[in-house]
């Protein structure tokens, strides 16, 4: 059985080792640099950590694990143009640095590369893979969408918001923590309760995320706070404001999320105002504890002694525990 520790140490080597000391230059160095952020590699320890609670072969798991850690990147590097944010780990963002043709275009050309590791997996296991892979891929894709169009829709719900989380974010912990399962050989229902957990847990993540982008301590945070706020983003904070606000509150809300220009420090400054006022961070905090706790049932439910999954729930804690 191994630790946490053990996994980063074994996803670290190999991610070392990718090559992308390729030419055109200009198409491999964002690539290179975004995995310079390093980071907890969080989405590869949960595949290799699912893969070991059903006792398989870490190793089997690792191509997976690496390629769903690239697909990962790949989204950043998306994301990071669509959001217009300047900064990600304390690090100019691949777009600001470069621009943004060479960072479409490096994007694409790391999510082919996450493909062309994933297909090095065992032919045991290869097929489900893929699939699973894919599925993740064209979820997180629906899942932007969403997030694109709720940012000039002004009749989000706190379901909608949910789903649009479930698929942006959750969707591909999940298949994570589906992958490994899959490798470790686990049987059908064991599988499906693995994914449950990572998609709880994601929307748990998300939510926490939400909360650091505006209340978050910048320096510790690795990017500017109140990012979410400048954009216009529909985070959960602003759909439980919007309907928990009444008169002027609300006014002022819909007013600095249409869209509009306004002075960003006075706008950030004002809306964090008024989630306090609504008491929305301890709302954000029950509904993060609901869906880790959600999480956790799942994990509890597999036929496997409680041992076996501490490494799991420690990761997960440290997930929900985090300032960055």
């Amino acid at each position: 059985m191994h630790n946490i520790e053990d996994i980063q140490d074994i996803i670290n080597k190999n991610i070392e080792n990718l090559n992308f000391k390729l030419t055109p230059v200009e198409l491999y160095e964002p690539i290179s640099y975004i995995f310079s952020f390093g980071g907890k590699r969080i989405r590869p320890v949960l595949t290799l950590l699912a893969c070991d609670l059903f006792d398989g072969q870490v190793e089997d798991a690792l191509n997976p694990a690496i390629a769903l850690e690239m697909f990962h990147n790949f989204t950043l590097i998306h994301d990071d143009i669509m959001d217009k944010a300047p900064m990600r780990r304390g690090k100019k963002t691949v777009y600001k640095k470069w621009n943004t043709d060479i960072a479409i275009l490096s994007g694409d050309a790391l999510f082919a590369k996450a493909y062309e590791v994933a297909i090095k997996t065992n032919e045991k296991y290869l097929k489900n893979v893929l699939k699973v892979l894919t599925k993740a891929a064209i979820d997180v894709c629906e899942g932007q969408q969403y997030d694109m169009n709720y940012e000039t829709d002004k009749n989000i719900t706190l379901p909608d918001y949910i789903e649009m989380i479930r698929l942006k974010t959750a969707a591909l912990i999940g298949a994570c923590l589906k992958t490994g399962a899959i490798i470790g050989n686990a049987d059908d229902n064991e599988v499906a309760k693995m994914y449950n957990f990572g998609e709880n847990l994601g929307l748990a993540f998300q939510l926490k995320d939400d909360l650091l982008d505006l209340f978050g301590k910048e320096e510790v945070f690795g990017k500017k706070t109140g990012g979410d706020v400048i954009t216009n983003k529909k985070t959960y904070l602003y759909v439980k404001s919007f309907e928990l606000a009444t008169g002027n509150e609300k006014k002022i809300l819909s007013n600095y999320f249409s869209g509009n220009e306004f002075d960003e420090e006075e706008k950030i400054k004002t809306v964090k105002s008024i989630y306090n006022n609504l008491n929305v961070i301890e709302i954000t905090e029950n509904e993060i504890d609901k869906f880790f706790k959600q999480s956790i049932k799942c994990l509890d439910e597999i036929n496997l002694p409680s041992f076996r999954k501490s490494e799991l729930k420690k990761l997960a804690n440290q997930l929900l525990r985090r300032e960055s």
